[in-house]
């Protein structure tokens, strides 16, 4: 083999697997191409999604406000409750009070 079939064999060769490399390149982009519908498909995807983060904002301020409330209204019943209380230990205080007078009253 001289040197001219050399070169020769070897640009063939660098020819062939160029061709198979750019033809490899070729087939992967052709599977892997994303099309219009993938594209509105995953807009429609990222709609619903925000669309979702704002449902869940919202539900979180309600719960937030609901909570509020609730915790409020809590401590005014818990605070009347205490009034209550102290206004029957006082009752029941006066009522011993005025037992022991009836009692003292009616022995003497």
């Amino acid at each position: 083999m001289n040197r001219t079939e050399l070169i020769l064999a070897t640009a063939i060769i660098l020819f062939v697997a160029f061709s198979l490399g750019w033809f490899a390149s070729w087939l992967v982009n052709r599977f892997t191409r994303v099309t219009k519908a993938d594209i509105g498909e995953l807009d429609r995807m990222a709609q619903a999604l925000h669309e979702a983060e704002e449902t869940r904002d919202h539900a979180i301020t309600y719960l937030q406000q609901r909570e509020s409330e609730i915790t409020n209204q809590l401590a005014q019943t818990e605070a009347e409750l205490r009034a209550a209380m102290e206004g029957l230990r006082e009752a029941r205080h006066e009522a011993e009070e005025l037992r022991r007078y009836i009692e003292r009253h009616n022995m003497g």
